[in-house]
């Protein structure tokens, strides 16, 4: 059986395509689709104090650590603009955006009001992490919003800890160690 110019320049171009693909997932994979990090994670607060302008005693704040690059900021966007709409008027929001990285919170997050100036955020071990402050001003809750490999407000982390809070029961969780989508703070 011999094989004609164009059954060969088919065979070719398919070989060709299925070579293509498999770079193409390849390289997808390797840039969008991290592996679940089974590794836990240690989250400590102990070091971080906010700016003395809303210091002290006041209302709820939860202050959201973000890095516009991390993919796995995707799988929280969606439950944070949650947060925002049921705890509105009740906790004040703030982000820390990773220093030196660049972007901007989408639309829905338009709410959380930059801060700076927090001290220990420069010690974060990864993101997306988040930090709840009681209204007497003391750290309550640091570490992830949730565990696992999404975050929704059925496995979080943060809601139980807003709604005892606010209904006045006191909250002492400044270290969390969890396994899931993070990306490294520091480099």
């Amino acid at each position: 059986m011999s094989l004609t110019r164009k059954s060969l320049l088919a065979y070719l171009l398919a070989g060709l395509w299925l070579v293509a693909m498999v770079w193409a997932f390849w390289w997808y994979q390797a840039r969008y689709l991290r592996p679940f990090d089974t590794s836990p994670t240690l989250f400590s607060g102990e070091h971080l104090q906010l700016p003395a302008a809303i210091a002290g005693p006041g209302s709820v704040r939860l202050v959201h650590f973000w890095d516009p690059a991390c993919p796995c900021n995707v799988g929280n966007q969606q439950h944070l603009a949650e947060m925002l709409e049921r705890y509105a008027g009740q906790v004040q929001f703030y982000a820390v955006q990773r220093s030196g990285s660049r972007g901007q919170l989408p639309a829905p997050l338009a709410a959380l009001q930059p801060l700076s100036g927090l001290q220990g955020a420069e010690d974060l071990p990864a993101s997306p992490a988040v930090a709840v402050w009681d209204s007497l001003g003391r750290l309550a809750y640091f570490g992830p919003y949730s565990e696992g490999a999404v975050c929704t407000s059925a496995n979080s982390f943060v809601e139980p800890v807003l709604d005892a809070l606010l209904a006045g029961r006191p909250v002492l969780a400044p270290q969390t160690l969890a396994s899931g989508c993070f990306c490294a703070w520091r480099d």
